[in-house]
């Protein structure tokens, strides 16, 4: 099977570089149109006053692609607005949103201005709920729309000197697992990509000898099958990276049911949390009523007088 998308309209955050160029770049030879946005000025050398979203536009155009450039910061409302406005009115719908721009501000905790903060999640979690929200209304419309995010290995499992980065990266999974129960009447599908590219955010972090592994086209396949109509799911999470692909789930142990008619003291709690934290026979749920409905079984089976876990 050959992935295109032909006929639909493309809309990628931070896209003048790294690993949005590489999914403007992707979707635009596989037939879309693309909305490259980023703010942000080229780093080519003798680029003067030139945007980076016009460099990726311009080699889009030269692939024999179609494409057109957006300077607005996502981080605001207003901007993100523009943004998704100036796909539709040139293009006349949205059907791929591609939540991919991002900053950088590491420090310790202990250490950071709060105002670092404030910028990374801004950029990275609320204009991905910015830009999401001006594309819903298009998508529902139009009863199509695939969205993705990005999140990090950061948030997943923690990064030091990264508390800014990693909590908004994490909080992406979030939106992510309600967005793809509210948008599944509509046909629209959310899913997240964990990458790591050897990018301008990722210089100097990667070592040198490995660093030519990691291209950002390795996490842009995983973006491409995301994008792409034939793929039924939402609500996953595909780690990318050097060619290496895994979906990331979020588990729950068995645990340990108590009585729920009398209160657990913190002495029995801590006596049984061995039980509690077993990972034998770990659950995923895929929603949060889903995991309280497996509670209420469990009370039932305790109840009951079977072997409750």
């Amino acid at each position: 099977m050959t992935i295109r998308f032909d006929g639909r309209v493309a809309v990628v955050t931070g896209a003048g570089a790294g690993l949005g160029r590489s999914h403007a770049l992707a979707l635009a030879a596989r037939g879309a149109k693309v909305v490259v946005n980023d703010p942000a000025m080229s780093r080519r050398p003798g680029a003067g006053s030139q945007r980076a979203a016009d460099d990726a536009v311009a080699e889009i155009r030269a692939a024999g692609g179609e494409a057109i450039a957006n300077h607005d910061s996502i981080a605001e409302v207003a901007g993100a607005q523009r943004l998704i406005d100036q796909a539709v009115s040139q293009y006349g719908r949205i059907d791929i949103l591609v939540n991919n721009a991002g900053v950088l501000r590491d420090k310790t905790l202990a250490k950071m201005d709060m105002a670092d903060w404030d910028l990374v999640l801004k950029v990275h979690l609320s204009g991905t709920a910015y830009c999401t929200r001006a594309a819903w209304p298009e998508m529902q419309k139009n009863r199509y729309g695939r969205i993705v995010f990005t999140t990090s290995n950061a948030g997943l499992y923690g990064s030091f000197g990264q508390a800014n980065y990693s909590a908004a990266k994490m909080g992406m999974l979030g939106l992510m697992n309600t967005l793809k129960q509210e948008g599944l009447k509509h046909n629209i599908l959310v899913n997240t990509v964990a990458p790591v590219a050897a990018t301008n955010m990722t210089e100097g972090i990667l070592p040198a000898q490995i660093a030519p592994h990691f291209r950002p086209e390795h996490a842009s396949a995983a973006v491409m099958v995301m994008c792409s109509e034939t793929f039924p799911h939402s609500g996953q999470v595909c780690s990318a990276a050097a060619g290496h692909y895994a979906l990331v789930y979020v588990s729950c142990s068995i645990g340990r049911q108590f009585d729920p008619s009398s209160i657990v003291s913190p002495e029995d709690l801590w006596a049984a949390w061995e039980g509690v934290a077993n990972r034998n026979g770990v659950r995923t749920f895929p929603s949060a009523a889903s995991e309280t409905e497996a509670i209420v079984e469990s009370i039932g089976q305790l109840r009951r007088g079977a072997a409750a876990p």
